[in-house]
């Protein structure tokens, strides 16, 4: 009943008292009685007008109300989820909210990644851990609509005892709903408000603008704690009083210990912690393997059967795509082919339309960081079709960053004075999946082609800069070279061939020895395979692949390769060839190196005779030759032949090279190490110590 009825009411009341009634006392009194009559009657018509004036809405002064409708839940649980499984490998993070919700005041974390990370698993343990203390907890779902978010934070705010008087003034109009609800909330300790899923946090409201200006219905200044999940990343869009909590893949041995706790039966603690490898840690990932090893039907049991079968049938185990996915977004944040999807579409909405062509073109490249500088407008065109500047590519690559879908490593750095080398990288199930869904064979092998062109095009660059500069970027391009290989092998060999050697020979000046073995085994292999083993080619790369092992100590593989190659050398080129003699040589100082100096010197005396005859005395590899003779006959032993083959050496380096060329300088540096030891043996036969008696 309004304040009018009520007040003619009241009146009629006393008028039927009056009549049907004996009259009181005071009722006699006339000035009285009308006063009275009087006096109601104005405050009546007073209610009346005020409840016809609410009636019609608020002044026209720019406030409008808000629709709140009765305060409830809307039909959905507000309760956080159930974590069905204990949670690892996330206790750092669950400390921190921790000791925010236990801590004296409030403020805002937001948990953030890309999807299939677990943030919602992460937010889920934090509430029943701060509820286990005593919290009280409310989790809202983020969907898209900030009227319903606006009932939600109105419905937490009623439940920590915001009176209905405050909310029926925001319903009128007469004051903000959401500085109702955070005033409120800024007076109320032990509460944790979770709003999960706010991928799309610039349509959070009320009105437009990012979260980070608090002034919307996400803001740090609440009592208690806010919980947020989000895939966005960036400072920018949460302010900086939100605590940012970005999380990253499972550590090997938490996602063995995920895979295990899912399948116990399915293998060892090793074998777990390999396949949880080979997912690159995703929680979601792990998941979608551990319940497929859980079922008793499944056709691979074992983690390393599900690690084998990963490589034939991906499209089936991790890739299927599932029939809701498109219409249902929480179907599509569940499954590992479809997660991904959704920054995507955002992304697109957001206006960064390279994201999308972007990330699927990074999903070509090997699992490795890729440098950026290779990232070029000219190659999303070439690769794509579509037109790109340098400005959308970087929008492209920020967006994708932004929603973590691209990390950027920490730059390597060989010396001091290289400057760093920015990197792009992919997790390897974003990468895997994105290459997957890509259309085959087209445009998988346009794209590919242009890849080729651009990875060809970085190495002749980076080869040509000047001292070091160019050393970070060849390591980078390094893992993504094979491939390249492998896809010219048909096409133009020869030209491929070259690229790797170039990039191997400057990984060689760089001591990138492991990247250079890379390229060198996978150039033998190929001549091998499609020149044959006894092409001249081939010779050569198995020498160079011998050389770059040795550069990592691995000298009986050295000695083996260089023993096969003089073999064959011997016979398809002859013995009096120069590479003959080159590998004789490499032979020779390989044995020296394991300690067969005999050995050594047996081929070193030859190939200085053979030198000398086929090359004449004066060349420089006799010179060579006949220096790495006098330093196997000085670890033999032979001190006085070393030292006059030194001092024959300097002699002839001084007339052919000149007294200033390096060579000479470490001929006579030899020389005087020579007579050095020759000298200090003189002095051990010279004096002998005394014998015991």
């Amino acid at each position: 009943m309004s304040g009018g009825s009520a007040a003619v009411a009241f009146l009629v009341g006393i008028v039927t008292n009056y009549v049907t009634a004996q009259p009181p006392k005071w009722a006699e009194n006339t000035v009285l009685v009308w006063s009275a009559f009087g006096t109601l009657a104005v405050v009546s018509l007073g209610l009346f007008f005020w409840e016809r004036r609410l009636a019609a809405g608020p002044p026209d002064d720019g406030a409008r109300p808000v629709p709140l409708g009765r305060i409830a839940a809307g039909g959905h649980s507000m309760n956080p989820p159930t974590v069905s499984a204990r949670v690892r490998g996330r206790e750092a993070e669950l400390e921190r909210i921790g000791a925010l919700v236990r801590g004296p005041g409030g403020g805002m974390v937001v948990v953030c990644g890309a999807g299939g990370l677990g943030k919602t698993t992460l937010a889920a343990e934090a509430s029943a851990r701060a509820r286990a203390e005593g919290r009280v907890v409310v989790w809202i779902r983020w969907r898209d609509d900030p009227a319903q978010l606006g009932q939600d934070l109105a419905q937490a705010a009623h439940i920590l005892g915001l009176p209905e008087g405050r909310l029926e003034e925001a319903r009128t109009g007469r004051v903000s709903l959401v500085d109702a609800v955070w005033e409120h909330l800024a007076t109320v300790k032990g509460w944790v408000i979770v709003v999960d899923n706010v991928d799309t946090p610039a349509q959070i409201g009320p009105g437009s603008g990012l979260p980070a200006a608090y002034r919307g219905w996400l803001r740090p200044h609440g009592g208690g704690v806010l919980l947020v999940t989000s895939r966005d990343t960036t400072r920018q869009t949460w302010g900086p009083d939100a605590d940012l909590i970005h999380l990253q893949p499972l550590a090997d041995d938490a996602g063995g210990t995920v895979l295990l706790d899912a399948a116990p039966h399915a293998g060892t603690e090793t074998e777990a912690e390999a396949l949880a490898v080979r997912l690159g840690g995703l929680p979601l990932g792990l998941n979608a393997a551990g319940t497929y090893l859980s079922v008793p039907t499944s056709r691979h049991r074992t983690f390393t059967a599900y690690q084998y079968a990963l490589e034939a049938e991906f499209a089936d185990l991790l890739g299927a795509e599932h029939p809701g996915a498109a219409a249902d977004p929480d179907t599509a944040r569940r499954v590992v082919r479809h997660t991904w999807d959704l920054s995507l579409d955002q992304l697109h909405q957001d206006g960064y339309t390279l994201a999308r062509p972007v990330l699927q073109l990074l999903a070509l490249f090997e699992p490795a960081p890729v440098p950026r500088s290779l990232m070029t407008p000219e190659l999303v065109t070439d690769a794509t079709g579509l037109p790109a500047t340098a400005a959308s590519v970087d929008a492209a690559l920020a967006g994708l960053h932004q929603y973590g879908l691209l990390h950027t490593p920490g730059d390597g750095v060989p010396g001091d004075g290289v400057p760093p080398v920015n990197q792009l990288q992919l997790h390897p199930l974003v990468r895997q999946v994105t290459a997957h869904t890509l259309a085959r064979p087209e445009p998988t092998d346009t794209w590919l082609t242009a890849i080729d062109e651009h990875l060809a095009r970085a190495v002749e660059a980076t080869t040509s800069m000047p001292g070091r500069t160019g050393w970070p970027t060849a390591r980078l391009l390094a893992p993504h070279l094979p491939a390249h290989l492998d896809r010219s092998t048909q096409r133009d060999l020869t030209t491929a061939v070259g690229t790797l050697d170039d990039l191997a020979d400057a990984l060689s000046d760089a001591r990138a020895a492991s990247e250079e073995l890379l390229l060198r085994r996978h150039v033998l292999g190929a001549e091998t395979r499609v020149l044959g083993p006894e092409h001249p080619d081939t010779l050569t790369s198995r020498n160079n692949l011998a050389s770059a092992l040795n550069d990592l100590g691995e000298h009986q593989q050295v000695a083996d390769l260089h023993r096969q190659n003089l073999t064959d050398s011997e016979r398809i080129l002859g013995p009096d060839h120069p590479n003959t003699l080159t590998t004789r040589n490499n032979l020779a100082t390989t044995l020296n190196d394991l300690g067969e100096h005999q050995q050594a010197a047996d081929l070193h005396r030859q190939n200085l005779t053979d030198s000398e005859r086929i090359l004449g005395p004066d060349h420089p590899n006799v010179l060579g030759s006949r220096n790495n003779l006098a330093v196997v006959l000085d670890n033999l032993g032979e001190h006085q032949q070393a030292a006059d083959l030194h001092r024959q050496n300097l002699t002839d380096s001084e007339r052919i090279l000149g007294p200033d060329h390096p060579d000479t300088l470490t001929t006579r540096n030899n020389l005087a190490t020579a007579q050095a030891r020759l000298a200090e043996v003189g002095r051990r036969r010279w004096w002998q110590p005394p014998r015991r008696r």
